[in-house]
Protein backbone atom coordinates (compact mmCIF):
# COMPACT_ATOMS: atom_id res chain seq x y z
CA UNK A 1 0.00 0.00 0.00
CA UNK A 2 2.66 3.02 1.18
CA UNK A 3 4.71 1.90 -2.41
CA UNK A 4 1.62 2.63 -4.10
CA UNK A 5 1.19 5.82 -2.57
CA UNK A 6 4.72 6.66 -2.82
CA UNK A 7 4.08 5.78 -6.69
CA UNK A 8 1.50 7.58 -7.59
CA UNK A 9 0.18 11.07 -7.35
CA UNK A 10 -2.88 11.38 -5.48
CA UNK A 11 -5.79 13.92 -6.52
CA UNK A 12 -9.59 14.52 -6.53
CA UNK A 13 -12.24 14.85 -9.68
CA UNK A 14 -13.50 18.24 -10.23
CA UNK A 15 -16.58 17.01 -9.21
CA UNK A 16 -15.20 17.10 -5.77
CA UNK A 17 -13.82 20.71 -6.21
CA UNK A 18 -17.09 21.66 -6.64
CA UNK A 19 -18.34 21.08 -3.28
CA UNK A 20 -16.59 23.86 -2.21
CA UNK A 21 -18.74 26.44 -4.70
CA UNK A 22 -21.82 24.79 -3.05
CA UNK A 23 -20.21 25.49 0.02
CA UNK A 24 -19.76 29.24 -0.91
CA UNK A 25 -23.46 29.58 -1.97
CA UNK A 26 -24.65 27.91 1.53
CA UNK A 27 -22.44 31.02 3.05
CA UNK A 28 -23.77 33.08 0.45
CA UNK A 29 -20.09 33.96 0.33
CA UNK A 30 -19.15 35.92 -3.36
CA UNK A 31 -15.32 35.20 -3.35
CA UNK A 32 -15.12 35.69 -7.15
CA UNK A 33 -11.26 34.75 -7.44
CA UNK A 34 -12.23 31.56 -5.89
CA UNK A 35 -15.42 30.79 -7.88
CA UNK A 36 -13.20 31.36 -11.27
CA UNK A 37 -10.52 28.51 -10.13
CA UNK A 38 -13.23 26.08 -9.20
CA UNK A 39 -15.47 26.92 -12.05
CA UNK A 40 -12.89 25.59 -14.65
CA UNK A 41 -12.48 22.61 -13.26
CA UNK A 42 -15.11 20.37 -15.18
CA UNK A 43 -16.32 17.20 -13.41
CA UNK A 44 -14.40 14.55 -15.13
CA UNK A 45 -11.20 16.12 -14.34
CA UNK A 46 -8.04 15.47 -12.59
CA UNK A 47 -6.95 18.01 -9.77
CA UNK A 48 -3.91 17.64 -7.97
CA UNK A 49 -4.25 16.91 -4.24
CA UNK A 50 -2.30 20.27 -3.41
CA UNK A 51 -4.27 22.38 -5.90
CA UNK A 52 -7.68 20.80 -3.88
CA UNK A 53 -5.94 21.50 -0.30
CA UNK A 54 -5.17 24.82 -1.48
CA UNK A 55 -8.63 25.97 -2.47
CA UNK A 56 -10.00 24.12 0.76
CA UNK A 57 -7.84 26.55 3.02
CA UNK A 58 -8.50 29.56 0.97
CA UNK A 59 -12.31 29.15 1.40
CA UNK A 60 -12.44 28.12 5.00
CA UNK A 61 -10.11 31.52 5.75
CA UNK A 62 -13.55 33.06 4.45
CA UNK A 63 -15.15 32.07 7.87
CA UNK A 64 -12.43 32.30 10.41
CA UNK A 65 -14.92 33.05 12.78
CA UNK A 66 -16.52 29.61 12.26
CA UNK A 67 -15.70 26.25 14.19
CA UNK A 68 -14.95 23.04 12.48
CA UNK A 69 -16.41 24.25 9.24
CA UNK A 70 -14.47 21.57 7.37
CA UNK A 71 -17.06 19.39 9.00
CA UNK A 72 -19.96 21.65 7.43
CA UNK A 73 -18.41 21.27 3.70
CA UNK A 74 -18.18 17.94 4.17
CA UNK A 75 -22.04 17.16 5.04
CA UNK A 76 -23.25 19.22 1.93
CA UNK A 77 -21.91 16.06 -0.01
CA UNK A 78 -24.25 14.86 -2.72
CA UNK A 79 -23.58 11.68 -5.39
CA UNK A 80 -22.61 14.25 -8.05
CA UNK A 81 -19.62 15.15 -6.13
CA UNK A 82 -18.62 11.72 -6.48
CA UNK A 83 -19.60 11.16 -9.98
CA UNK A 84 -19.95 7.73 -11.21
CA UNK A 85 -18.49 6.36 -8.40
CA UNK A 86 -21.45 8.36 -5.88
CA UNK A 87 -24.28 7.24 -7.88
CA UNK A 88 -22.90 3.43 -7.85
CA UNK A 89 -23.47 3.88 -4.30
CA UNK A 90 -26.56 5.11 -4.06
CA UNK A 91 -28.06 2.17 -6.68
CA UNK A 92 -26.42 -0.48 -4.13
CA UNK A 93 -28.41 -2.59 -2.51
CA UNK A 94 -27.27 -2.53 1.03
CA UNK A 95 -24.66 -0.65 2.94
CA UNK A 96 -22.11 -3.31 2.58
CA UNK A 97 -22.60 -3.49 -1.27
CA UNK A 98 -22.20 0.17 -1.29
CA UNK A 99 -18.73 -0.48 0.55
CA UNK A 100 -17.31 -2.73 -1.50
CA UNK A 101 -18.21 -0.47 -4.46
CA UNK A 102 -16.40 2.48 -3.09
CA UNK A 103 -13.58 0.02 -2.90
CA UNK A 104 -13.06 -1.18 -6.21
CA UNK A 105 -12.93 1.87 -7.68
CA UNK A 106 -11.98 4.18 -4.80
CA UNK A 107 -9.44 4.94 -7.58
CA UNK A 108 -11.67 6.60 -9.80
CA UNK A 109 -11.40 9.29 -6.97
CA UNK A 110 -7.96 9.62 -5.55
CA UNK A 111 -5.85 8.08 -8.59
CA UNK A 112 -5.25 5.00 -6.26
CA UNK A 113 -6.68 2.66 -3.74
CA UNK A 114 -6.25 3.46 -0.60
CA UNK A 115 -9.09 2.22 2.06
CA UNK A 116 -9.28 -1.55 3.57
CA UNK A 117 -12.50 -2.92 5.11
CA UNK A 118 -12.01 -5.12 8.20
CA UNK A 119 -14.45 -7.39 9.31
CA UNK A 120 -15.08 -9.20 12.23
CA UNK A 121 -17.92 -10.80 14.28
CA UNK A 122 -19.31 -7.45 15.77
CA UNK A 123 -17.46 -5.17 13.92
CA UNK A 124 -16.86 -3.09 10.23
CA UNK A 125 -14.10 -0.97 9.88
CA UNK A 126 -13.40 1.43 7.08
CA UNK A 127 -9.65 2.06 7.05
CA UNK A 128 -7.08 4.32 5.29
CA UNK A 129 -3.23 4.25 6.34
CA UNK A 130 -1.98 7.23 8.09
CA UNK A 131 0.37 7.45 5.19
CA UNK A 132 -2.45 8.28 2.85
CA UNK A 133 -3.68 11.14 5.10
CA UNK A 134 -4.04 14.32 3.06
CA UNK A 135 -4.14 16.43 5.84
CA UNK A 136 -6.71 18.04 8.42
CA UNK A 137 -9.03 19.87 7.07
CA UNK A 138 -9.46 17.68 4.44
CA UNK A 139 -9.37 14.45 5.89
CA UNK A 140 -12.06 16.28 8.09
CA UNK A 141 -13.91 16.45 4.61
CA UNK A 142 -13.81 13.34 3.52
CA UNK A 143 -14.81 11.74 6.40
CA UNK A 144 -17.41 14.37 7.16
CA UNK A 145 -18.51 13.55 3.69
CA UNK A 146 -18.65 9.82 3.81
CA UNK A 147 -20.88 10.00 7.13
CA UNK A 148 -23.00 12.46 5.99
CA UNK A 149 -24.20 10.31 2.87
CA UNK A 150 -24.73 7.36 4.86
CA UNK A 151 -27.05 9.52 6.99
CA UNK A 152 -29.12 10.77 4.53
CA UNK A 153 -29.30 7.17 2.93
CA UNK A 154 -30.07 5.12 5.87
CA UNK A 155 -31.23 8.25 8.85
CA UNK A 156 -31.73 6.94 12.15
CA UNK A 157 -30.34 3.01 10.67
CA UNK A 158 -27.04 4.24 10.39
CA UNK A 159 -25.11 4.16 13.47
CA UNK A 160 -21.20 4.98 14.12
CA UNK A 161 -18.97 3.31 16.96
CA UNK A 162 -15.80 5.50 16.72
CA UNK A 163 -14.07 7.57 13.98
CA UNK A 164 -10.39 8.00 14.18
CA UNK A 165 -8.20 10.90 12.44
CA UNK A 166 -4.14 10.72 11.81
CA UNK A 167 -3.74 14.20 12.84
CA UNK A 168 -3.65 15.76 15.88
CA UNK A 169 -6.11 16.73 18.41
CA UNK A 170 -7.70 20.30 18.06
CA UNK A 171 -6.23 22.67 20.60
CA UNK A 172 -9.42 24.31 20.54
CA UNK A 173 -11.77 22.41 23.17
CA UNK A 174 -15.10 23.66 21.54
CA UNK A 175 -13.40 22.29 17.85
CA UNK A 176 -12.90 19.50 19.78
CA UNK A 177 -16.62 19.48 20.77
CA UNK A 178 -17.76 20.21 16.86
CA UNK A 179 -15.80 16.46 15.95
CA UNK A 180 -18.09 14.47 18.79
CA UNK A 181 -21.09 16.57 17.99
CA UNK A 182 -21.12 15.64 14.67
CA UNK A 183 -20.44 12.46 14.45
CA UNK A 184 -21.97 11.62 17.65
CA UNK A 185 -19.49 8.89 18.88
CA UNK A 186 -16.09 8.43 19.87
CA UNK A 187 -13.97 10.42 17.79
CA UNK A 188 -9.74 9.72 18.26
CA UNK A 189 -7.05 11.75 16.74
CA UNK A 190 -3.33 11.12 16.61
CA UNK A 191 -4.47 7.77 15.25
CA UNK A 192 -2.51 4.88 13.65
CA UNK A 193 -5.07 5.23 10.78
CA UNK A 194 -8.05 7.38 9.39
CA UNK A 195 -11.39 4.86 10.05
CA UNK A 196 -14.60 4.47 10.93
CA UNK A 197 -15.96 1.77 12.97
CA UNK A 198 -19.54 0.85 12.64
CA UNK A 199 -21.38 -2.43 13.97
CA UNK A 200 -21.70 -5.29 11.42
CA UNK A 201 -25.09 -5.64 11.07
CA UNK A 202 -25.30 -2.05 9.33
CA UNK A 203 -24.31 -3.90 6.25
CA UNK A 204 -27.10 -5.80 5.63
CA UNK A 205 -29.32 -2.23 5.84
CA UNK A 206 -31.39 -1.51 2.66
CA UNK A 207 -30.64 1.49 0.75
CA UNK A 208 -33.91 3.22 -0.33
CA UNK A 209 -32.51 4.04 -3.81
CA UNK A 210 -31.27 0.48 -4.80
CA UNK A 211 -31.61 -0.13 -8.27
CA UNK A 212 -30.25 -3.27 -9.90
CA UNK A 213 -30.72 -2.10 -13.49
CA UNK A 214 -28.70 1.37 -12.63
CA UNK A 215 -25.89 -0.07 -11.10
CA UNK A 216 -25.59 -3.13 -13.87
CA UNK A 217 -24.74 0.16 -16.08
CA UNK A 218 -22.38 2.35 -13.80
CA UNK A 219 -20.59 -0.83 -12.79
CA UNK A 220 -20.04 -1.35 -16.37
CA UNK A 221 -18.85 2.31 -17.03
CA UNK A 222 -16.42 2.60 -13.62
CA UNK A 223 -14.94 -0.45 -14.88
CA UNK A 224 -14.31 0.66 -18.11
CA UNK A 225 -12.88 4.07 -16.63
CA UNK A 226 -10.24 1.75 -14.45
CA UNK A 227 -8.85 0.63 -17.94
CA UNK A 228 -8.94 3.76 -19.58
CA UNK A 229 -7.31 5.25 -16.40
CA UNK A 230 -4.16 6.90 -18.30
CA UNK A 231 -0.44 7.07 -17.44
CA UNK A 232 1.05 9.78 -17.73
CA UNK A 233 2.00 11.19 -21.49
CA UNK A 234 0.06 8.42 -22.90
CA UNK A 235 -2.94 11.23 -25.00
CA UNK A 236 -4.81 8.30 -26.48
CA UNK A 237 -5.71 6.43 -23.19
CA UNK A 238 -6.34 10.06 -21.85
CA UNK A 239 -8.80 10.81 -24.71
CA UNK A 240 -10.26 7.18 -24.09
CA UNK A 241 -10.71 8.41 -20.62
CA UNK A 242 -12.65 11.12 -21.52
CA UNK A 243 -14.44 9.22 -23.86
CA UNK A 244 -15.61 7.21 -21.45
CA UNK A 245 -17.07 9.61 -19.42
CA UNK A 246 -19.13 11.61 -22.26
CA UNK A 247 -20.25 8.62 -24.45
CA UNK A 248 -23.51 8.24 -22.89
CA UNK A 249 -24.16 11.83 -22.37
CA UNK A 250 -23.98 11.76 -26.30
CA UNK A 251 -22.00 14.40 -26.66
CA UNK A 252 -18.88 13.28 -27.82
CA UNK A 253 -17.06 15.85 -30.14
CA UNK A 254 -13.85 16.50 -30.55
CA UNK A 255 -13.76 20.04 -29.10
CA UNK A 256 -15.41 18.94 -25.96
CA UNK A 257 -12.70 16.41 -24.92
CA UNK A 258 -10.49 18.83 -26.50
CA UNK A 259 -11.65 21.34 -23.62
CA UNK A 260 -11.73 18.44 -21.13
CA UNK A 261 -8.09 17.70 -21.44
CA UNK A 262 -7.52 21.55 -21.14
CA UNK A 263 -6.06 21.03 -24.73
CA UNK A 264 -6.57 23.47 -27.86
CA UNK A 265 -8.82 21.18 -30.53
CA UNK A 266 -4.77 22.08 -32.99
CA UNK A 267 -2.85 20.60 -29.52
CA UNK A 268 -5.15 17.55 -29.09
CA UNK A 269 -4.54 16.70 -33.08
CA UNK A 270 -1.47 17.00 -33.47
CA UNK A 271 -0.49 15.02 -29.59
CA UNK A 272 -2.71 12.05 -31.39
CA UNK A 273 -0.88 12.65 -34.68
CA UNK A 274 2.17 12.00 -33.04
CA UNK A 275 0.45 8.08 -31.63
CA UNK A 276 0.07 7.65 -35.59
CA UNK A 277 -3.87 7.86 -34.79
CA UNK A 278 -6.61 10.30 -35.66
CA UNK A 279 -9.41 11.80 -33.65
CA UNK A 280 -12.03 9.24 -35.81
CA UNK A 281 -9.97 6.15 -35.22
CA UNK A 282 -9.68 6.37 -31.87
CA UNK A 283 -12.72 6.80 -31.54
CA UNK A 284 -14.02 3.96 -33.20
CA UNK A 285 -11.72 2.37 -31.59
CA UNK A 286 -13.05 3.18 -28.29
CA UNK A 287 -16.28 2.07 -28.88
CA UNK A 288 -15.73 -1.40 -30.51
CA UNK A 289 -13.54 -1.92 -27.24
CA UNK A 290 -15.63 -1.23 -25.37
CA UNK A 291 -18.87 -2.52 -27.55
CA UNK A 292 -17.15 -6.18 -27.06
CA UNK A 293 -16.43 -6.18 -23.17
CA UNK A 294 -20.53 -4.77 -23.06
CA UNK A 295 -21.36 -7.56 -25.10
CA UNK A 296 -20.00 -9.90 -22.64
CA UNK A 297 -21.89 -8.69 -19.96
CA UNK A 298 -24.97 -10.48 -19.91
CA UNK A 299 -26.99 -8.13 -17.51
CA UNK A 300 -26.34 -5.56 -20.48
CA UNK A 301 -28.86 -5.08 -23.07
CA UNK A 302 -28.36 -3.78 -26.76
CA UNK A 303 -30.13 -0.84 -25.65
CA UNK A 304 -27.88 -0.23 -22.70
CA UNK A 305 -24.82 -0.60 -24.91
CA UNK A 306 -25.79 1.57 -27.26
CA UNK A 307 -26.64 4.17 -24.48
CA UNK A 308 -23.47 3.73 -22.79
CA UNK A 309 -21.57 4.20 -26.34
CA UNK A 310 -23.55 7.27 -27.22
CA UNK A 311 -25.69 5.74 -30.02
CA UNK A 312 -28.73 7.70 -30.54
CA UNK A 313 -30.70 4.29 -31.34
CA UNK A 314 -29.72 0.89 -31.43
CA UNK A 315 -30.00 0.79 -34.72
CA UNK A 316 -27.09 2.96 -35.06
CA UNK A 317 -25.00 0.97 -32.56
CA UNK A 318 -25.66 -2.51 -34.93
CA UNK A 319 -24.51 -0.86 -37.91
CA UNK A 320 -21.57 0.71 -36.42
CA UNK A 321 -20.69 -2.71 -34.81
CA UNK A 322 -21.50 -5.07 -38.18
CA UNK A 323 -19.28 -2.20 -39.99
CA UNK A 324 -16.40 -3.04 -37.28
CA UNK A 325 -16.47 -6.77 -36.95
CA UNK A 326 -18.86 -8.11 -39.67
CA UNK A 327 -21.06 -9.37 -37.48
CA UNK A 328 -24.11 -8.40 -35.57
CA UNK A 329 -24.36 -7.65 -31.95
CA UNK A 330 -26.84 -10.49 -31.26
CA UNK A 331 -24.44 -13.19 -33.09
CA UNK A 332 -21.64 -11.62 -31.56
CA UNK A 333 -23.41 -12.20 -28.12
CA UNK A 334 -24.25 -16.00 -29.24
CA UNK A 335 -20.91 -16.89 -30.34
CA UNK A 336 -19.49 -15.75 -26.81
CA UNK A 337 -22.38 -17.77 -24.63
CA UNK A 338 -21.05 -20.64 -26.67
CA UNK A 339 -17.12 -20.21 -26.03
CA UNK A 340 -17.83 -19.74 -21.89
CA UNK A 341 -19.95 -22.99 -22.17
CA UNK A 342 -17.18 -25.05 -23.28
Amino acid sequence: MDSELIMTPLRVTGAWVQLLADWLDDQRLYAPGVRALIGIRRPADTVPLALWTELLEQVLQMRPELTAPALAVGALVEPRHLGVLGYLILSSATLGEAMQAYRRYERLFYGANLATVEVDRLHVRLCWPASASTGKLADTVAIAALVAFQRRLLGNLFVLESVSFAFAPPDNPLERQAYDTFFACQVYFSAPETAVVMPVATLDRRLPGSDPYLRALLDSQAQALLRAAPDAGEIDRSVQQALIRCLPEGRVTLERIAALLHLSVRSLQRRLAERDISWRQLLDQTREQLASEYLADASLSATDIAFLLGFSEQSAFNRAFRRWTGSSPERYRRRLACVQEM
